[in-house]
């Protein structure tokens, strides 16, 4: 199995901000609790307080796919929706070097 890093990238609507990085922010805990999360950080860009940024590694697809399922995340996502200038930018990546 390989480890999969996942980057995503979200930006609040004017005025969000602060709604948005509290509803983030309460991924980071459980999420950090699931079967295969080797890291779940959370990030703000030091230029522009409205962009969040999450760094995930994950120990495989498969147990990704399974915290892609989960209650708290979709709860969420369904926030984020609301809060957000546009659809979060999600990427996967892997580590070659």
């Amino acid at each position: 199995m390989k480890n999969v890093t996942v980057v995503a990238v979200f930006e609040a609507r004017p005025g969000q901000e602060n709604e948005l990085r509290k509803v983030l922010a309460g991924l980071v805990q459980p999420t950090r609790k699931e079967p295969g999360c080797i890291n779940y950080d959370l990030h703000v860009f030091a230029d522009n307080p409205a962009k969040l940024l999450f760094h995930e590694n994950w120990q495989s697809r498969e147990l990704l796919d399974t915290h892609l399922q989960s209650a708290h995340l979709k709860a969420a996502l369904a926030r984020v929706h609301e809060l957000c200038a546009a659809p979060p930018a999600v990427n996967f990546l892997e580590k070659i070097a």
